[in-house]
């Protein structure tokens, strides 16, 4: 669906207003307009392609069936808002997941280059994997602070705690991660030392 000039110009906020008023055409608007950063943020979290396409999808759904939920009285931006939504989406289905092996979602196609490329990516999939060993709200924090740019502040209202506390989750994570880091054999620098 093509997202007229008049959508463009259009804020999110008033789209919402009309989303609250049954509008299918302002729905389809914000679809447009933020599927692809939500589908981002839920693929961080889960790490699954048609993982992370289910959780946004469902939160639209939520969006579409409850749009009163969001409520402009209170100051909350929709981009901020619907971070929590799928970000609480997400949270969901990391609870129910049952635990499985990693099988990768693309298999090498025996190029004679695959093994070089296999080692070049190596330590980014480390950190990918030791990312997602990190405890729920860690790794929500740490998605939505470093990968999406969010103010602590903003994060921590997505994530419904304090900045205090968003900053206590972003400190574990970040010591969970070199620690893990370091016991697969990376040198890593501790700032805390020096």
């Amino acid at each position: 669906m093509a997202i007229k000039p008049d959508d463009v110009k259009e804020s999110d906020e008033s789209l919402m207003v009309r989303v609250r008023e049954g509008d299918h055409k302002a729905f389809a608007s914000l679809v447009n307009r933020h599927s692809r950063m939500f589908y981002a943020a839920a693929f961080r979290m889960c790490g699954h392609q048609q993982e992370a396409e289910d959780i946004v999808q469902e939160a639209f759904i939520k969006l579409w069936k409850n749009p009163h939920s969001w409520d402009p009285e209170n100051g909350a931006k929709f981009s901020t808002w619907f971070y929590r939504v799928v970000t609480n989406q997400a949270l969901d289905h990391l609870r129910k997941r049952k635990p499985q092996a990693e099988v990768p979602e693309t298999l090498s196609d025996g190029a004679p280059d695959a093994l070089d490329q296999l080692e070049a990516g190596s330590m980014q999939a480390d950190l990918e994997r030791a990312i997602q060993s990190l405890p729920e709200r860690q790794k929500a924090a740490l998605n939505l602070c470093f990968y999406e740019g969010l103010s602590n502040k903003d994060a921590a209202d997505i994530l419904g705690v304090g900045v205090k506390a968003l900053e206590s989750l972003l400190m574990r994570a970040k010591t969970a991660l070199r620690d893990e880091m370091a016991r697969m054999g990376y040198e890593v620098k501790d700032k805390r030392y020096g």
